[in-house]
């Protein structure tokens, strides 16, 4: 007969958390199941972390709050465990989520702002019912790029009002840590945590993946549900994982999808999405595989990712995968759609909130942050003011016509033109600087570690492919990955 430990009770493990460096999801999971690990060791082992290097030095600045409650429900899933088994691989696990993510708990969800600072969601957005449901335990809150990098023109990749600075645990102060997902991708670099959650509109996921030596996806829009999100765009808003693996990344995607009833976006996925996306990790994804290179997109990067990119596609061949250089111009993608789009989705979204929040309109978010400059607008709020001179109805001609602009090119004869016409299995690209075409079409990419610039700063590898090509874009990262080992984790002491 097992013994049960009662409420907290934890292991000797939980004192230190050094010995949870580089482990993945699998690895715990074994450690539990033959009684060596429990969850609550797990939370007590990153808060020992995280007081480190978290809150002391380097002071990654990466984690907003933690959960009151991790601990007791560590320990009641730790108690369900011994009693009826696991769920799956997520349980026990914990897992940060970004900090435009609702969580119907004792923690806020402010996406950065200090106008949502104090603000609690009445209700568990849609994945992280789902994370719940599929036994993680949600740690905490990222830090971010205040407003998902949407309130001003040159904000700092990391910063917000409420939390501060996010630094790059590969050079803290020195290596940009990538946006707007920063606290998730620089947390789960220095193995603060085992996964995270993160957003993308436009890169957000991508750009701290790459820079912190992770890897992060970004799928469909639809694959994942939107709802509880705080948003920028009907069309390109998605949430991700963000992990140490493409192991842990595909554990963590196949507990996200499903339709949800409330977000129209998730019925595409009907039939098209997975719970288990495990079965598609094979390492000689590579072999066979035919691969796009956009040439004037690599030729944009600069010199040191260019190098990098170089050397990864050397390990491409060598795996038996055939490059095929695209030429020509890439598509012109600016537009003005996000300006526009922004304003009904905020609105939207701050009129539910409760009547003690301070904001409950752009105008009134706008108006907030101009009482205390010095504390609130160390960068400005340009684009904020952009969007709430738009109508907010979307009518405006300049919106209209330039969506269709941009769902011609990024689609139909972007990255759907590129596949067919050279048969292709995916494209790829250096670190994230082809994620404005996928962001646009509303495509799946995802990002490995590609290695490292000359000054120790991370890059990564992208893959991109049509809709819900998620299981293909998984095999091929896998067969990069498991040929390769280019992540090294960040010496931090």
């Amino acid at each position: 007969m097992v013994e049960e430990r009662a409420g907290n009770n934890v292991g000797p493990k939980a004192g230190s958390g050094h010995w949870l460096e580089e482990m993945g999801i699998q690895e715990l999971q074994g450690m539990m199941e033959a009684g060596d690990l429990t969850a609550g060791d797990l939370v007590l082992a990153y808060y020992d972390r995280i007081a480190r290097y978290d809150k002391g030095d380097p002071g990654l600045n990466t984690i907003l709050e933690l959960n009151p409650d991790a601990l007791h429900i560590a320990g009641a899933l730790d108690l369900e465990r011994r009693r009826q088994g696991p769920r799956g691989l997520l349980h026990g696990v914990p897992v940060l989520v970004k900090d435009n993510i609702d969580t119907a708990d004792k923690m806020h969800t402010s996406a950065g702002s200090q106008a949502l600072a104090n603000s609690h969601a009445r209700e568990d957005s849609h994945l992280a019912a789902k994370l719940r449901e599929a036994g993680a335990i949600i740690l905490g809150k990222a830090n971010m790029t205040e407003w998902a990098n949407f309130m001003t023109h040159n904000m700092p990749n990391g910063y917000s009002s409420r939390g501060g600075q996010v630094l790059n645990p590969y050079g803290p102060g020195v290596h940009d840590v990538g946006g707007s997902s920063s606290g998730s991708g620089a947390a789960v670099a220095a193995n603060l945590v085992m996964a995270a959650i993160g957003t993308e509109t436009s890169g957000s996921i991508l750009s701290p993946a790459g820079s912190n030596s992770i890897v992060g996806i970004k799928p469909t829009v639809g694959l994942i549900s939107r709802r509880g999100v705080i948003p920028i765009s009907q069309n390109q808003d998605t949430a991700g994982p963000m992990a140490r693996t493409v192991t842990d990344a595909a554990i963590l995607l196949g507990a996200l999808t499903g339709v949800d009833p409330r977000d129209p976006a998730t019925f595409t996925s009907r039939q098209r999405h997975h719970n288990d996306y495990t079965g598609f990790l094979d390492p000689a994804g590579l072999k066979g595989a035919r691969l796009g290179v956009p040439r004037i997109v690599v030729e944009g990067a600069p010199d040191g990712v260019r190098e990098v990119f170089t050397r990864a596609v050397e390990a491409f061949e060598t795996e038996g995968a055939t490059l095929i250089h695209i030429e020509g111009e890439a598509p012109d993608l600016k537009t003005r759609s996000l300006v526009y789009e922004f304003k009904p989705c905020i609105n939207a979204y701050l009129g539910g909130l409760a009547p003690e929040v301070p904001v409950h309109s752009l105008a009134e978010v706008i108006e907030f942050n101009s009482r205390d400059p010095k504390n609130r607008l160390k960068h400005g709020q340009t684009i904020l003011i952009a969007s709430e001179n738009t109508s907010g109805t979307l009518t405006e001609p300049e919106y209209l016509e330039g969506k269709i602009r941009e769902l011609r090119l990024s689609q139909r004869e972007g990255i759907d033109r590129w596949m067919a016409q050279d048969n292709l299995d995916a494209l790829v690209f250096p670190h994230n600087y082809g994620a404005a075409i996928a962001a646009k079409a509303g495509y799946p990419s995802i990002t490995v570690p590609g290695g490292y610039t000359a000054e120790g700063k991370p890059v990564g590898i992208t893959f991109t492919a049509g809709a819900y090509t998620e299981p293909a874009l998984i095999s091929l990262a896998y067969g990069l990955e498991q040929a390769t080992g280019f992540r090294r984790p960040p010496r931090l002491g």
